[in-house]
């Protein structure tokens, strides 16, 4: 069968007719080349001021970002130049064209759609979809319901634009595909090693020894710059691919012996100690004798950081912490290890450190065997449990907890007639209604107990009871006025507390999870993790914590201010014992870098790449990067990131 003529002048699709069965390939680049900078294009004009700022050109992260969607078109349409010898015949041309179409359809489709889902993303965390993005389809009515109340218009113009961009490829694609372009076989194989090259190198992007990925393109000190040079499909493919990698994930940093880790990080100054089944494990003696330990009670807040108390730089919606400030131990230099509920809840519940991979409340070796608070306390007697308004399967809280020393877990099927339920679940004011009274339950039997309560008022999409505050912001689903709320709903909870027998031999801490949105025009934005830290009890002297304190440090704390003298493996520092006028440290993940804060002085780590020094000016909010001045510090930075994985990896936190 003789070649084709050539395409009728005017029609571009007919142009691309000459390259035969391999033209869907072509046309896959033709449509989604353009939409993938146009998106980015747009995105770049809404964050213009931040693009700026981080330093980067504009020709360089429209250029380098067509380079990244090269790789993630070529990822795409690698399957069509595949088949293209086998299903490209005069044969078979009739399904391949169907088939092309439809593959066609479905990859644009795919590009348009996280496209357009991107913008709400970003406003809420600051960075291009990742993880989150895919993590979060598995609770699909709460998503469903927050991006309703809280996200309506981003949620309805990221399906009206992907309806839209899919009628106008649909129509355009159907008349470009049935261009006939069949070839002889013999040339359709003499082109397939050109196209496969092509697509190969394209898709791998550089000669060197390893192929380009996400991290190549981070080259600004603005992770959401660098986050808007690749597209949103590519940042949520590698996402999902690195999760087989995760219980290895720090490693993306670099590699240390396990004994400089354990020295560095200051578990063992002599490594050789470490016992090899549990390498951090050792006897913490409490620093406060108690003729009887104390109860522990935590209260858990959803999203209340340092953006609103007034005391730490923010906005004024919680006067009743602020009160209670001056009757405890107050944090004014803590900060949160992550931007998610569960990297809290890792932190504060088992002292364990952060790293790029999920939390482990989620992965598969920590769900049985894995330290917490409550496996420690419950093996002195302790009654353990979980108090929660929603859903406790939610985030695989219940899965964790259950297995994990946690011997009752309540959440909304156990409220009979709550005042209010939210989306997320029964008000602030219910939960800690319920929590109050399970505590004085077991008070009055006489058991030790500790108790895990987890708000969630202060959640998209903001709904709190009517009646109860004056509303800070006018308009009532707001964050601010949710914070308030949840305040109320605290101040309410601690001055029933004060009046009851329990409060002299009861230890209460207030502490975050995380702060509301992680963002700012840095690598970490070390301000947006900054959160308050209160311990309070009838046993308890007031005091200023001045140092810089992470959340890990806080159990090590506790048990000391209990009286409770046990073996367990946390990393974190007794802040009982420490000189106050110690700079201190916290240790932050932030999407895929990581930092260590020492007083002022921070190393961020990125993938395979040098680590970044930086002064981070807290009343200016502002990291200022400088030239390296300590590699000991670097290396403690990296001990601290593949402490974590080590530890998960080879299940040694026990």
């Amino acid at each position: 069968m003789p070649d084709p003529p050539a395409s009728a002048p005017g029609s571009l699709a007919r142009r691309l007719a000459r390259c035969g069965p391999y033209y869907p390939v072509a046309l896959l680049f033709l449509w989604g080349l353009p939409l993938l900078t146009a998106s980015r294009l747009g995105l770049a004009l809404w964050k213009a001021e931040r693009v700026a700022e981080s330093g980067m050109a504009w020709g360089e992260l429209l250029l380098q970002g067509v380079r990244a969607d090269v790789v993630q078109v070529g990822l795409l349409a690698a399957p069509l130049a595949l088949l293209a010898p086998l299903l490209g015949s005069q044969r078979t041309w009739t399904l391949w064209r169907r088939l092309a179409h439809g593959w066609v359809v479905l990859a644009l489709l795919l590009l348009a759609y996280m496209e357009a889902a991107t913008p709400g993303f970003v406003a809420q965390y600051d960075l291009r979809p990742n993880r989150i993005f895919v993590e979060y389809l598995r609770y699909p009515r709460e998503v469903f319901t927050t991006l309703w109340e809280g996200h309506r218009l981003e949620l309805l113009g990221s399906l009206l634009g992907t309806a839209l961009f899919l009628r106008l490829a649909t129509r355009g694609l159907r008349s470009s595909l049935e261009v006939p372009s069949l070839w002889r076989l013999r040339t359709t194989l003499l082109a397939f090693p050109v196209v496969v090259f092509g697509l190969f190198a394209g898709i791998r992007s550089t000669a060197g020894h390893r192929a380009v990925n996400p991290a190549y393109f981070a080259t600004s000190g603005d992770a959401l710059v660098n986050s808007l040079v690749i597209n949103s499909t590519w940042s949520v493919v590698h996402a999902v691919y690195n999760l087989k990698h995760e219980s290895k994930s720090s490693e993306i940093y670099g590699r240390l012996g396990h004994d400089e880790v354990l020295r560095l990080t200051g578990v063992w100054e002599d490594p050789s100690l470490a016992p090899p089944e549990a390498p951090t494990r050792r006897l913490h003696r409490a620093s406060v004798e108690r003729e009887r330990p104390l109860n522990l009670v935590i209260v858990l807040e959803e999203s209340l950081g340092a953006t609103f108390v007034e005391s730490l730089g923010g906005i004024p919606v919680t006067p009743n912490l602020e009160r209670l400030s001056a009757d405890g131990w107050w944090f004014e230099n803590l900060y949160a290890t992550g931007t998610r509920s569960v990297r809290g809840i890792e932190a504060v519940t088992c002292g364990f450190l952060p790293t790029p991979a999920r939390s482990v409340v989620k992965l598969s070796l920590s769900q049985t065997g894995f330290f917490s608070l409550a496996s420690l306390l419950g093996g002195l007697g302790y009654s353990t449990e979980f108090v929660y308004g929603g859903e406790a399967h939610f985030d695989n809280m219940s899965g964790f907890f259950s297995g994990n020393g946690f011997q009752r877990i309540l959440d909304q099927r156990d409220y009979v007639n709550p005042r209010f339920v939210a989306t997320w679940g029964a008000s602030d004011g219910d939960l800690l209604d319920k929590t109050l009274e399970q505590i004085q339950g077991h008070h009055e039997r006489g058991e030790p107990f500790f108790t895990l309560a987890f708000t969630s008022s202060n959640h998209s999409p903001f709904e709190f009871p009517d009646g109860c505050i004056e509303l800070y912001e006018p308009e009532r689903a707001t964050a601010a006025n949710a914070v308030k709320y949840a305040d109320h709903a605290l101040g309410e909870f601690f001055d029933r507390a004060r009046e009851l027998p329990l409060w002299e031999d009861t230890l209460f801490l207030v502490v975050a999870d995380h702060d509301i949105r992680a963002y700012g025009p840095s690598l970490v934005p070390i301000e947006r993790f900054h959160i308050p830290g209160l311990i309070l009890g009838g046993a308890l002297e007031a005091r200023r914590i001045t140092t810089v304190a992470s959340q890990v440090d806080l159990a090590p704390t506790l048990l000391s201010l209990m009286g409770v003298t046990a073996e367990h493996p946390m990393v974190g520092r007794d802040l009982t014992q420490e000189d106050p006028a110690t700079p201190g440290r916290a240790v932050m993940q932030f999407g895929d870098n990581y930092c260590l804060l020492e007083g002022s002085e921070a190393v961020i780590l990125q993938p395979r790449q040098a680590a970044t020094f930086a002064s981070y000016d807290r009343e200016a909010h502002t990291l200022l990067p400088h030239e390296p001045d300590d590699p000991e510090r670097a290396r403690r930075a990296l001990a601290y990131a593949l402490l974590p994985s080590w530890l998960y990896r080879e299940r040694l936190y026990h």
